[in-house]
């Protein structure tokens, strides 16, 4: 690689390289500050104070996309789909959506990078559901507020081993 002044030397290749490093950056990050809270406070503590960091991050995080993608607000499943797909750790993910009909829309994490870690040290997985709970369902609310979110699985709670976790949004029509 050349020598980078600026972010307009960038050619697309680094960008996304970029993009990648950033997303690794941010995940790192968000795991030091949670395990700081837990080391001082144990996991019950860290656990509320990242649902709160995220009650508040996820409606912006979704905001930000809803602008960038000219999304409109109360698009749907539609909508939703493309947003999930620009989330920060989607870049480092590997997810998957399908659609088994057209009120409901299923999300699965078949390859998360903080738990296939945790794996590799052969430790038990990170209870995220109760953060994911408030992350996926104010995330898909934002989007678009008629759509409700549930939990497939997620751990603490057993997941089968094809995905870590699973969630369902279904766009009420009433």
């Amino acid at each position: 690689m050349g020598i980078l002044n600026s972010k307009e030397d960038l050619t697309r290749e680094q960008a996304l390289e970029l993009l990648e490093d950033f997303a690794k950056r941010w995940i790192a990050h968000d795991g030091l500050w949670f395990q700081a809270i837990e080391q001082v406070r144990g996991l019950d503590e860290a656990v509320e104070r990242d649902i709160e960091a995220w009650r508040k991050f996820t409606v912006i995080e979704a905001k930000r996309i809803m602008s960038f993608l000219d999304l409109p607000k109360n698009g749907g499943l539609d909508a939703l789909e493309r947003a999930l797909k620009f989330r920060l750790y989607a870049f480092l993910n590997v997810q998957e959506c399908s659609r088994p009909d057209e009120r409901t829309l299923i999300f699965k994490m078949l390859d998360c990078r903080v738990q296939s870690a945790r794996k590799r040290k052969s430790l038990p997985d990170h209870p995220c559901k109760p953060v994911g709970e408030i992350e996926y369902s104010l995330f898909a609310s934002t989007i678009d507020s008629r759509i409700k979110t549930s939990c497939i699985a997620c751990p603490p709670d057993p997941h089968p081993e094809e995905f870590y976790c699973g969630w369902e949004f279904t766009l009420d029509q009433d």
